[in-house]
């Protein structure tokens, strides 16, 4: 937790202020036991009404410092916790998007989403319990043994006894609690996974009707949750029976002996009363105590569980990178010799992967399913490091670059079409920011998107629902290619990007991207024949290494794989006429 207090400099003067105010009312409150002794000793005593009720006024004066001063440490407390959540969601939301797709794939999107609302919402808890009470608590047990011992010595003992067995059982339950609060994050995390495989899987679960499976499987998860949980918390539910019990044994003792004490006259009534006003407040603090410690516990337990995401360091970075210089009359996209596994040690996706994309060039690249066609792809914007060999763009190694630079080069179509709440402009304008309407038309045009975004209310101004539900495969898939053409990128990587359209619309796809953008160098990874026929140059991937590059007729005629392809999509006819 000391790790995330980084996040409290912005608010230093709240986060003093806060304890502050609560130490002044702390003293307010340490001050009464005394003036109701006084009360009973003289007013009561000598039945003087005028003393008891000038002492009862400064009773009542005490009150309203006290409670003002209580609202203050509140609103100081509350604004430093809640700024400290703020700016812990944006280091912890800035250092997720500085991951890789490596780091991503390895701690998982759920537990992310659970680290960053569950686990921060604790934490936010915490810091503003500990700016209330962590301080006060403390010092009004201390507080109260002092101001015992000014009355008695001998019965403060009492005091001094009970404060290691209360310090046992608070430091047992803690120990006790952690653990367990820690298993209780961990399952909220499936319980996210659950959750979000139903909602993005639903279609698919009752198309085999498995809704009753799925319901089992997430009732199991949430008796497992529930059982933890009510084990958590009857275990910190001793806390507060352990410290009655513990504090009211410490009230009859003084009770026994304070008699005594006032029979054989060492002691007023008045001071046995502020004695067990002490030790109530002692009661009361040792509950705010509790519900601090089980807050503490269920907060340090969550700050682990960000820290280890704090942890995770990106593979990839661009720290320290310069804007570099093309080097002229290098190819657009060079792969030298590279290999390439997701996980260090792993087995190896790609290997020893050699080819060079000049300018103005169509590559395409086909190969059977996990043959690494969207591993090649990935690598030209550096989303993943190859292990071994390099990826040049303009001459340049990408490692090189700086993120903005590389991939402002780049315009990206990933095999799912994914698109944002919003306007179509909003979502037109992701890779540049100041396109105009006109040129943003343009790129529909190409994308073969125009006419349907025409027959749209508001046309450009018509709104896209959350992951573009309120449009079809087809056009979600259009869009994103418009997308990735506005700003006239120097590359083009087209993953799979026309799975959802047919055929006609593929072709004019096609033959748009190569009439208007001659001078820029486009990857089209497909498992159609006619999708990368006309390429310049096709690239055949088997098992991660190349098995053949040259033109359609070329590979036809000299790869065995390549061929396989072509006969499971087309007759030998339409291939005879395809080469004609």
């Amino acid at each position: 937790m000391f790790r995330l207090a980084k996040y409290l400099k912005h608010y230093k003067i709240q986060s003093i202020f806060g304890p502050l105010f609560k130490l002044i009312e702390a003293c307010f409150e340490l001050a009464v036991p005394l003036i109701m002794a006084d009360i009973i000793d003289t007013g009561i005593k000598n039945e003087d009404s005028s003393y008891i009720l000038w002492r009862g006024g400064l009773l009542i004066l005490l009150g309203v410092l006290g409670l003002t001063c209580s609202l203050t440490a509140q609103y100081f407390a509350a604004k430093a916790s809640v700024g400290f959540g703020t700016e812990l969601r944006s280091a912890l939301f800035s250092h997720i998007n500085s991951l890789s797709y490596s780091e991503i794939d390895k701690l998982g999107s759920n537990t992310l989403v659970t680290r960053m609302t569950s686990d921060i919402n604790q934490a936010q808890t915490g810091v503003n319990m500990i700016l209330r009470l962590f301080l006060r608590s403390p010092f009004i047990v201390l507080g109260s043994v002092i101001m015992a011992f000014t009355i008695s010595v001998r019965l403060t003992l009492i005091f001094l006894i009970i404060s290691p067995l209360l310090a046992f059982v608070i430091y047992k339950i803690m120990s006790l609690t952690i653990p367990r609060y820690k298993r209780v994050q961990k399952t909220l995390d499936k319980t996210s996974l659950i959750t979000s495989e139903a909602l993005v899987g639903t279609r698919v679960i009752r198309a085999f009707s498995r809704q009753k499976d799925e319901q089992t499987e997430f009732e199991n998860n949430a008796e497992e949750l529930r059982r933890m949980q009510l084990i958590a918390g009857k275990i910190s539910a001793v806390m507060n029976p352990a410290t009655y019990v513990i504090v009211n044994l410490a009230i009859a003792a003084i009770l026994w002996y304070g008699g005594k004490a006032v029979d054989l006259g060492t002691i007023t009534q008045g001071e046995v009363i502020a004695l067990l006003n002490y030790m109530n407040q002692i009661l009361l603090a040792l509950l705010a105590v509790a519900l601090l410690v089980t807050n503490i516990t269920k907060m340090y337990a969550s700050a682990g569980r960000i820290n280890e995401v704090f942890d995770v360091s990106p593979s990839v970075s661009d720290k320290d990178n310069q804007p570099v210089t093309a080097v002229t009359a290098s190819p657009a996209v060079e792969f030298c010799d590279v290999t390439f596994s997701y996980t260090t040690g792993g087995e190896n996706v790609l290997e020893n992967i050699s080819f060079a994309a000049n300018k103005g060039e169509t590559i395409g690249i086909i190969g059977g399913t996990g043959s690494g066609k969207s591993s090649v792809v990935n690598l030209i914007p550096r989303f993943y490091d190859p292990s071994q060999g390099s990826v040049l763009v303009d001459g340049v190694d990408v490692k090189k670059y700086p993120f903005t630079q590389l991939r402002g080069k780049i315009g990206i179509v990933p095999q799912k079409a994914v698109l944002f709440k919003g306007t179509i402009r909003d979502n037109m304008r992701w890779r540049d920011s100041s396109a105009t309407d006109e040129q943003i038309m343009t790129a529909l045009e190409i994308a073969q998107a125009d006419e349907f975004v025409k027959q749209k209310q508001g046309v450009l101004d018509y709104e896209i629902l959350q992951e573009g539900k309120n449009l079809s495969g087809g056009q979600r898939q259009r869009l994103t290619i418009a997308r990735a053409l506005v700003g006239n990128p120097e590359i083009l990587i087209l993953d799979d990007s026309a799975s959802a359209l047919d055929l006609a619309t593929d072709a004019r796809l096609r033959k748009a991207i190569a009439e208007q953008t001659a001078d820029m160098t486009v990857f089209i990874v497909s498992q159609r024949i006619s999708s990368i026929k006309n390429a310049d140059r096709i690239i055949v991937l088997e098992d991660g290494k190349i098995a053949g590059t040259g033109t359609h007729s070329e590979l036809y005629k000299s790869c065995g794989v390549y061929r396989e392809i072509c006969l499971s999509q087309l007759s030998e006819k339409e291939v005879a006429q395809n080469e004609q």
